[in-house]
This record gives C-alpha cells, structure tokens and sequence, in this order.
C-alpha cells in the first residue's frame, strides 16, 4: 500500500467509493485530498486502496 502514496487511487469505506490522492496511511487512519477537500478514513473501515486507472463511474 505504502507504493500508492503520492499516487490518485480509489479507496472503498463505509459503502462509498473515494477518489483522491493518497496522502498517508497510518494505523488509525487513511488521508486523502480530494476534489472537494480533505478525507479522513479508519483504518479499521477501508476495504480496498487501489491505484486510480481512470474509469469512469457509471450511477445506475
């Protein structure tokens, strides 16, 4: 994970999909800056940190 740092990627938590650029990873917490400003995440709620690969999201 520590390789994505730095990196735009795609992180599930708490049921939604964030985008951003992957600021840091610590034991309690995952900060990423967004579009919209700054997220921080538990650690312990994070299912996936993937590198972004561009995708578009489709709503349905």
């Amino acid at each position: 994970m520590m390789e994505l740092i730095g990196k735009k990627v795609v992180v599930e938590a708490n049921g939604i999909i964030y985008r951003g650029r992957l600021v840091e990873i610590g034991e309690t917490e995952v900060h990423l800056e967004t579009e919209l400003g700054w997220v921080t995440l538990q650690t312990d709620h994070v299912i996936d940190i993937r590198e972004d690969a561009g995708e578009d999201m489709i709503l349905e």
